[in-house]
């Protein structure tokens, strides 16, 4: 459990401290990929949904036990952009540099299923 707890705690305050600055990122991003956001409703739902993600995530630090269920979900919120971003790379879509990103999620990934693992063996 001790496991979980810190594992879904760096998540979180990992994820705030990376999501929350990019909300006043816009131009600058648009700018370093030369190209403009066409669509910012996706660029600020995607901050908005993932920042939230991070929320949950603290509040699984809180109490493994208890939120365990949600961790299968937070599975499919790291599988998602883990698994998205190595494909958008081969397709050449997407630069080298957001393949570290989606790096750390994978790991992060591997440990949410440890973490799952983990209190599995824990007795409510």
């Amino acid at each position: 459990m001790k496991f979980a707890r810190i594992v879904f705690l760096i998540a979180g305050i990992y994820g705030i401290l990376v999501i929350a600055p990019q909300y006043f990122l816009e131009q600058t991003l648009a700018q370093q990929s030369q190209h403009p956001f066409y669509h910012p409703e996706y660029f600020y739902g995607f901050l908005g949904v993932t920042l939230a993600w991070q929320i949950v995530f603290l509040m699984i630090a809180s109490d493994p036990i208890r939120f365990r269920p949600i961790m299968f979900a937070a599975l499919v919120e790291k599988l998602g952009f883990g698994v998205a971003i190595p494909i958008l790379y081969v397709l050449h879509r997407v630069p080298l540099n957001m393949m570290a990103a989606a790096c750390i999620d994978l790991v992060l990934l591997v440990l949410f299923v440890m973490a799952i693992f983990g209190t599995a063996k824990v007795k409510t």
